[in-house]
């Protein structure tokens, strides 16, 4: 008889809104025919089908099973959305990330398009390098024309994703690199403050490490050819610098990528190259390469009393090792859309464990996120959970054995067997913070009250219940006061908030650009692939702000940065929460 399931309880509506819209399973006419507690079971019951390939009893895989379940349905980690969605479903794609090759012919380039058009089917996301396309009027010798460049072929690879809905779930979305050194740089940093071109493509800059050192040495740097390797002009690089910081200042696009930061750190360079990164840019994959992601709710770690708050690291630990195995095994129960996909990854084996709820975690433990305090937690945080989840796949390399491309690796050169190449990585957690009704990723409070738009039409509003708490123990609470924070960004200037108070609720507007990039920095270093992370700037903010930003991140050895000044969108994910003020 099977046994009965305790139901999940604590969803919030916003949580609740987003899994009948986009992850229960549905009937014929589009009706929710699951719970999010069968949800919970049938992704739990499915990954632990996994255990059966290393010999695990149907006694064992049960009790694995349960604690899959336990971790998710107590909202303590919840895995990338593509898992939640598919595991114990026809579809069986489980991965949210892909890089994909683009090669300078037009059968590798239209090749790649059928690839991306079934990976954003099954649900997946996609990043591509365009570095290898020639620049536009160079010479085709097949046809003695000339060629269209690389950013008029991005056209292409966005209108294919335009037309097909992943899954029907999910909207597809795309990263398009191109190096700093290619003809067509000055385009590609362009296209995007048209606002009709390129809608799903994120864009970065593959900046190099002689580029940043022409930039000191305000000398000019070479444009170099991908078809024949050879010089074809110069720039000034701090032109072209100067350029990228207005465009990114203008729209928020592009970010930069830091190509020669990410080789270095590259933990298979036996394999090739990584020019390109996941559409949120955290996740550097080689070609054909996919990553699961999966991300700890921090906020659920917070114990003692209120008076003495503290990180409850013994069961933080315990979870790293449970959501290691987790990942570990969906790797195994992934149905890959491509026969190349399954190779690599399979061969490598990468996961990518990261954290959410942080900045509920500060406020619980009553650290202001612009602080030094905020910054040693934060980095105190990710080491513990990098060292533990190193640790938990070095026991499964004793159970299960190395990845299969350990040797000539770099962890071999370091003595690390490990069963995955690479175990972290902090992403954005856009929906699956929804649905454990926390901050998203490593991200401030956009706002105490604020709207996030998902799902492209579903608008859903947030009110923080902590500052609802301390309000009401303050007597401040009212319904006025509630309407007051709802067309406020920052709440630093309503007077009538206790000083305490607004310097705690302080929000993604309030925290200087150099602190969301310190901040960025200091989870970067326990990441063994990259951290997403948008550095907000107020409507205010100049391009000196913006550039200042860049290179702050590249000091600190970040892999790549994301800018975004308020209001220079017409359309954004997030807002305030009463949009007739905002």
């Amino acid at each position: 008889m099977r046994r009965k399931i305790k139901p999940v309880t604590g969803l919030s509506a916003n949580a609740l809104t987003v899994l009948r819209r986009r992850y229960l399973v549905k009937d014929a006419t589009g009706r929710p025919i699951e719970t999010a507690t069968r949800m919970f079971r049938r992704v739990a019951e499915n990954i632990a089908e996994a255990e059966a390939q290393y010999s695990a009893t149907p006694r064992r895989r049960r009790q694995v099973a349960e604690a899959f379940y336990r971790l998710m349905s107590g909202l303590d980690f919840l895995p990338n959305s593509p898992t939640l969605m598919n595991a114990g479903r026809d579809l069986q794609q489980l991965a949210a990330c892909f890089v994909l090759p683009v090669d300078d012919s037009l059968e590798s380039i239209f090749e790649t398009l059928k690839h991306q058009a079934l990976i954003h089917q099954s649900g997946g996301g996609t990043g591509f390098a365009f570095s290898r396309l020639r620049p536009k009027n160079d010479r085709v010798s097949t046809t003695s024309g000339i060629a269209s460049g690389p950013v008029s072929f991005m056209r292409v690879f966005n209108m294919a994703t335009e037309v097909i809905k992943q899954g029907g779930t999910r909207r597809g979305a795309n990263m398009g690199i191109l190096r700093v050194d290619h003809p067509d740089i000055l385009e590609f940093i362009d296209v995007k403050r048209d606002s009709k071109e390129l809608t799903n493509f994120n864009l970065s800059v593959g900046v190099t490490d002689a580029f940043m050192r022409a930039l000191a040495q305000r000398r000019d740097f070479a444009l170099v050819n991908p078809r024949t390797g050879k010089t074809v002009g110069r720039l000034k690089a701090a032109d072209v610098f100067d350029r990228m910081a207005a465009a990114a200042w203008d729209n928020g696009e592009p970010g930069v990528v830091f190509l020669d930061t990410i080789s270095a750190q590259n933990p298979t360079p036996h394999l090739g190259r990584i020019e390109a990164t996941n559409p949120c840019s955290e996740q550097p994959l080689l070609p054909y390469e996919s990553c699961t992601l999966g991300s700890i709710n921090l906020s659920n770690f917070v114990t003692g009393t209120r008076g003495r708050p503290r990180i409850d690291f013994d069961r933080l630990a315990d979870t790293v090792r449970t959501a290691v195995r987790f990942l570990d095994d969906v790797i195994d129960m992934n149905q890959y859309p491509l026969p190349e996909i399954q190779a690599i990854t399979k061969g490598n084996r990468k996961i990518g464990l990261g954290v959410m709820g942080f900045a509920d975690l500060l406020i619980k433990l009553n650290i202001p996120y612009d602080s030094q305090s905020a910054l040693t937690v934060g980095g105190r945080v990710m080491r513990f959970v990098y060292q533990h989840a190193r640790a938990a796949s070095a026991e499964l390399a004793q159970e299960r054995g190395v990845f299969p491309n350990f040797k000539g690796s770099r962890l071999e050169s370091e003595g690390l067997r490990l069963r995955n190449a690479t175990v972290t990585t902090v992403a954005p957690t856009g929906t699956i913070s929804i649905i454990s009704d926390c901050s998203p990723g490593i991200e401030p409070l956009y706002g105490v009250s604020f709207a996030r738009t998902v799902m492209e039409d579903v608008r859903l509003v947030s009110l923080h219940t902590e500052f609802v708490r301390r309000a009401r123990a303050a007597g401040i609470y009212s319904e006025r006061l509630v309407e007051r924070v709802a067309v406020a960004e920052s709440i630093q200037r309503l007077a009538d908030i206790p000083a305490s108070l607004r310097r705690l609720f302080v929000t993604a507007h309030d925290v200087t650009p150099e602190q969301h990039v310190r901040m960025q920095a200091i989870f970067q270093r326990y990441s063994d692939s990259g951290v997403s992370k948008t550095i907000n700037l107020p409507a205010t903010a100049s391009k000196t702000d913006v550039a200042e930003a860049f290179l702050l991140a590249y000091r600190l050895g970040c892999k790549g940065l994301t800018v975004f000044r308020t209001g220079s969108r017409e359309r954004q994910v997030m807002s305030c929460a009463n949009v007739q003020y905002c």
